[in-house]
């Protein structure tokens, strides 16, 4: 599969879908130049993960002209299970592909001075505040060619600014959903939360129609400044036809958390990296992620917590099931800088496999270059138990009952610790689905 773009997504058109968007002058520019930067960089390199002949780059349509849903009564049932349709006073945004279609602000947000709207209302109207931290300091444009073309061809995403010295008490949540088959999206979702701020965020990513080819490339920036605290979850069902680059990355000054709740549930071949850059003394990042692969997906799994801050705490939490001949790669990484006293880097990640066919590995990584710190590791991979399954299939339970059982008792320990209820029901329920 080559990567280079299809002609028809040149600097002309670049600057036209920009002027039609009203973005202003800085965006314009921003686009076109990574444009340009991304013909000549290289791919990302996921370890023990070769993309090379995956599909990233190559598809017919930037836009798809989605029709707006008019009120939370039309929204199909796949969605409305996702939402409380019957609050009239909640925070809610939903994206139809590359559309934004409908959203609500709750009495708290609109009195607090909360900013929450898609990313395209955000460049026209909180232009400055989004070009300070649009891709600046979280992910940079020409890191590689995926998240330049990201940068350069962005069609969604939403913009969530908290002020200092808010915070809110009930969840913010965007939900994007994919409808149509030849939908592509490149979505950005910027949450930038002032100083003593607190905000949780929930995210769905959804697919209700069979694709095929399609490239989804979503990045993620937060933005935790001093004593600040973010709690992010996110639970994504992408069909089996999408390759997907999701990048979700966040940075924490003095005294601030950043804590990620993932649950991985897509159907097609996905390349994730999840980082947290400990920058302030003080901070603290926590990731936990579980993940179901089956058919013959491929997934890779990065998730990097670097620690430059003194008296910094990471910790990494991941559990994974396969099915069928899935494959699944967890790179887990604790990263400590010279420098950073005191700190403390922890992981766990385990995968359980539930057929000859399925793949599964585990590499724990710790990077130390400091003496006065605390780190450990564990790992694991394996397959079912047969022993637990015939002691369930003895108390007349059938084998695929008893594989579900299984499957739930091995994740238990990760969705059970969710801090997210809302993220933690919808897991549970995705679970169900996929294991059957």
């Amino acid at each position: 599969m080559t990567t280079e773009m299809k002609k028809t997504f040149e600097k002309e058109y670049i600057n036209s879908f920009s002027k039609e968007m009203g973005e202003p002058v800085w965006l314009t520019e921003l686009r076109v130049n990574a444009l340009e930067q991304a013909e000549n960089l290289p791919m990302p390199n996921p370890d023990k993960t070769k993309i090379d002949k995956w599909n990233f780059t190559q598809f017919d349509k930037h836009i798809i002209k989605s029709e707006d849903f008019t009120s939370f009564d039309e929204l199909p049932d796949s969605v409305k299970s996702l939402i409380n349709v019957n609050e009239s006073n909640q925070s809610l945004y939903i994206q139809r592909n590359n559309r934004p279609t409908l959203i609500s602000l709750s009495t708290e947000l609109q009195e607090s001075g909360v900013v929450f709207t898609d990313i395209f209302t955000a460049a026209r109207e909180h232009g400055d505040l989004l070009q300070k931290y649009f891709m600046k300091d979280a992910v940079k444009v020409d890191e590689h060619k995926l998240t330049a073309l990201h940068a350069a061809l962005l069609n969604g995403g939403a913009f969530l600014y908290v002020p200092k010295n808010v915070e809110l008490k009930e969840p913010v949540q965007a939900v994007f959903l994919h409808d149509d088959a030849e939908a592509n999206v490149f979505n950005h979702v910027l949450i930038v939360a002032e100083d003593n701020s607190s905000v949780t965020y929930v995210e769905n990513y959804i697919s209700t129609v069979e694709a095929k080819d399609n490239v989804f490339n979503i990045i993620t920036e937060v933005i935790a400044n001093q004593n600040a605290n973010v709690q992010y979850g996110s639970v994504d069902t992408l069909a089996k036809g999408i390759t997907a680059y999701v990048n979700r990355r966040g940075i924490a000054a003095k005294d601030a958390r950043i804590g990620w709740s993932l649950g991985l549930m897509n159907d097609g071949n996905t390349i994730s990296e999840t980082t947290t850059n400990l920058i302030g003394d003080g901070s603290s990042g926590d990731t936990k992620s579980v993940v179901v692969g089956r058919g013959e997906q491929i997934q890779n799994f990065t998730t990097k917590i670097v620690h430059f801050g003194r008296n910094t705490e990471a910790n990494i939490l991941k559990r994974g099931v396969l099915k069928e001949s899935a494959t699944t790669i967890f790179n887990g990484i604790g990263k400590i800088e010279h420098g950073a006293s005191k700190s403390n880097a922890e992981q766990e990640s385990r995968i359980l496999m539930l057929s000859e066919k399925a793949r599964g590995d585990a590499n724990p990584i710790l990077l130390i270059d400091e003496d006065d710190v605390m780190a450990g590791h564990a790992a694991s991979v394996g397959r079912v138990d047969p022993t637990q399954l015939y002691y369930l299939m003895s108390r007349g339970i059938t084998q695929k009952e008893a594989e579900r059982l299984v499957i739930h008792g091995f994740l238990a320990p990760v969705v059970n610790q969710l801090p997210i209820e809302g993220v933690k029901k919808q897991l549970v329920e995705v679970i169900e689905r996929k294991v059957q």
